[in-house]
């Protein structure tokens, strides 16, 4: 479902903090039937803000539609790629458009998976950073149908390149040998899952303490389905087990994505967008108590554009970010804002 530009354009903001150097370390780009996201779609609505740079993450999107199955995700990087090497040629302004990108593998293929890690790396010319292997399941189909709305997907009709992953995917043998091999190419994994599986993570990444994991959207919190109305509850539960995960140092979390519908606000169904204020009253204890507990040198800001452009602007995701973080040191809103994303994507900028 494309965002209803209309709807945003009726709350208007100018950038708080403008000249601070952002990299978004979460973003998409795509090309689907009644929503265009590309990189024109995209910069316009980075006006305002000071973004430097950013990190493109795997959405299933220009997979190869013929070739060995397993090498078809290449096809992802090899459009992505030529949309960071437009960005490079500073048509499009000094900003670096995927400087890092973070793709698709089978990461149930095991060691096999290094012949996928070396296809991506071949037409990457220096960019690929890691693989996201999507573990996200709910037993609640309105879930998943939610996010697939929200990816610009027909619910009825979904693409090869986008099964449902099977439960207890983390714990999988062959799962936890392609992420071994990941680790054996100084390579990432990018964990988008929902919050009743971040214990599973935690498991994983004991037994993987030489990866480097990062965590989606601050856990996957849901607030739909069997999960609407309790916020109260969920967050007690998700808080504890963030606790938990905060003790594996090889965890960074990207601080972001309750602008989902799947989260369960509701700010898609009222008259108007949300305004950098509401967002950040509502969004604050949940962003805040993931910051304190992992420490901003494990935390990023990111936007998950244009997933949550169904729920407000990018001008305001990111003046709803500097608001939180007002009263924070110079040294904690860099780490936050651009340093920890340059840190852990390895971004040479």
């Amino acid at each position: 479902m494309a965002p209803r530009a209309e709807w945003l354009e009726l709350v208007k903001e100018e950038a708080l903090d403008p000249d601070r150097p952002i990299v978004d370390p979460h973003h998409h780009l795509w090309e689907r039937p009644g929503f265009r996201y590309l990189l024109d779609e995209f910069l316009a609505d980075q006006q305002g803000h000071n973004i430097i740079a950013t990190v493109y993450v795997q959405a299933a999107s220009m997979h190869r539609i013929d070739g060995p199955e397993p090498l078809r995700p290449i096809g992802e990087t090899e459009f992505v790629n030529g949309i960071a090497a437009m960005s490079a040629s500073g048509i499009y302004g000094t900003s670096r458009m995927n400087a890092g990108i973070v793709g698709h593998a089978n990461l149930r293929l095991g060691a096999a998976v290094a012949d996928v890690l070396d296809a991506h790396l071949a037409v990457a010319r220096g960019r690929f950073r890691g693989i996201r292997h999507a573990v996200a399941s709910d037993t609640d189909p309105a879930v998943d149908r939610a996010i697939m709305i929200a990816a610009g997907w027909d619910p009825s009709k979904p693409p090869p390149a986008r099964p449902v992953p099977p439960p207890g995917l983390l714990g999988d043998a062959a799962f936890r040998e392609g992420i071994a091999t990941l680790g054996r190419y100084g390579m990432s994994f990018d964990a988008w899952l929902y919050h009743p599986q971040i214990p599973e993570l935690t498991a994983l990444a004991r037994a993987r303490p030489e990866v480097s994991i990062i965590l989606d959207h601050v856990g996957g919190v849901l607030g739909i389905g069997p999960y609407a109305g309790r916020h109260a509850e969920v967050m007690a539960k998700w808080k504890a087990d963030m606790a938990e995960l905060a003790t594996c140092p090889n965890v960074s979390v990207k601080v972001g994505g309750l602008t989902m519908p799947i989260c369960g606000f509701g700010w898609e169904n009222n008259a108007a967008p949300p305004t950098s204020e509401d967002v950040a009253a509502r969004t604050r204890d949940w962003y805040l108590f993931v910051i304190d507990t992992f420490g901003p040198e494990r935390c990023m800001f990111e936007s998950n554009f244009p997933v949550d452009k169904s729920c407000c602007s990018y001008m305001v995701l990111w003046n709803a970010f500097k608001r939180m973080t007002a009263d924070f040191s110079e040294a904690d809103k860099t780490a936050l804002f651009s340093s920890t994303a340059k840190r852990v994507y390895r971004l040479d900028l």
